[in-house]
């Protein structure tokens, strides 16, 4: 599978990556055969990079993450975790987590982007996971703490990187618009962009993507199926579009795309995995995977030919915007 490097760093990353949130039993419970499977699974697909933080499952992703690669040469593979939100003892657990994860709320979550939250962070997911340092760290979801990311969180993470701790260091969201802030206003060399550059939303065009290629700075994208509605060959009422019911004209648009991809002998789930790589600044996309089928569909899907006719065709149709941008740029690419 292929590797592309994040711009001015030393670290490269499979362009289909491995999401652990899902083996952190998010929203249902993952045995913990199947989460390891899934793991081996993704590995013998060739996916090397491996993504997971202490808000999935109140640390549970982290410990399976950690324990299913612990045996891998540690210098094949790419994994990133995130700062933002210390694990704390809960002095009022009710029996089960309330953020969407299958497991017991013994502990909560504290948001902290404090220098002191960041080093502190990070100790605790290495003794989770039990390996010996973390290649890529984001800050998770800083929309309401701007300045203390920025000023602090950004700051420290980036000298862990200066020392050589860290690989490559950024910020992760569901929103463009602070992200495009963090590559142009911080130390930031990669986001994480949940969303947002999907086939049914493109408004990264208008502000992270110009400023990751004004700044020689590299995306990882996620959330391309936008919560489902792009994950079937044919969208139907009732599908999720961002964790909730698609509105039918969201529908409608969705089963259109799917009827154009169709003519070009390819599916819609194929076509929004392929979509981000359009962008040169986008290097990776990054999908959920619960199960060594997931995997094995998720890998057939990536590997699935989607002509370049196709985003022609739903640029004149107007189902996608028309300063969509072609090629495959934004760093080296290599064979693992």
């Amino acid at each position: 599978m292929h590797q592309r490097k994040i711009q001015n760093t030393s670290v490269s990353v499979t362009e289909l990556g491995f999401g652990a949130s899902v083996i952190g039993n998010l929203y249902r419970v993952t045995p913990a055969g199947e989460a390891a499977a899934a793991v081996d699974a993704a590995w013998e697909a060739g996916i090397r990079y491996f993504d997971t933080a202490p808000h999935y499952g109140l640390g549970l992703s982290e410990r399976r993450l950690g324990a299913a690669l612990r045996g891998r040469p540690r210098d094949e593979y790419v994994i990133s975790s995130k700062v933002g939100r210390l694990l704390v003892p809960n002095e009022e657990p009710r029996g089960v987590d309330t953020e969407g994860f299958v497991v017991r709320d013994d502990l909560r979550r504290q948001w902290d982007f404090s220098r002191d939250g960041v080093f502190s962070s990070i100790e605790d997911t290495l003794e989770r996971t039990g390996l010996d340092r973390l290649d890529i760290v984001y800050l998770h979801d800083p929309d309401a703490h701007w300045r203390q990311a920025a000023e602090e969180a950004m700051p420290a993470l980036a000298e862990l990187r200066d020392q050589g701790v860290i690989g490559a260091i950024g910020a992760g969201m569901n929103q463009s618009a602070m992200l495009a802030r963090f590559l142009r206003e911080t130390a930031a060399d990669v986001v994480m962009l949940a969303g947002r550059y999907t086939l049914l939303d493109q408004s990264a065009l208008d502000d992270v993507l110009p400023a990751a290629q004004e700044h020689d700075k590299s995306v990882v994208a996620v959330g391309v199926f936008n919560s489902g509605l792009l994950s079937r060959d044919r969208p139907a009422q009732g599908m999720k579009y961002d964790y909730q019911d698609a509105p039918p004209a969201l529908v409608a648009r969705a089963r259109a795309i799917a009827e154009v991809c169709a003519g070009h002998g390819t599916t819609l789930p194929a076509a929004a995995i392929a979509f981000p790589h359009t962008h040169p600044s986008i290097i990776n996309v990054t999908l959920g995977m619960r199960t060594a089928e997931q995997v094995g569909r998720n890998v057939e899907l990536h590997d699935q030919h989607v002509p370049d006719g196709l985003w022609d065709d739903l640029r004149a149709q107007g189902l996608i915007r028309s300063d969509v941008l072609m090629g495959h740029g934004g760093g080296d690419v290599r064979c693992l």
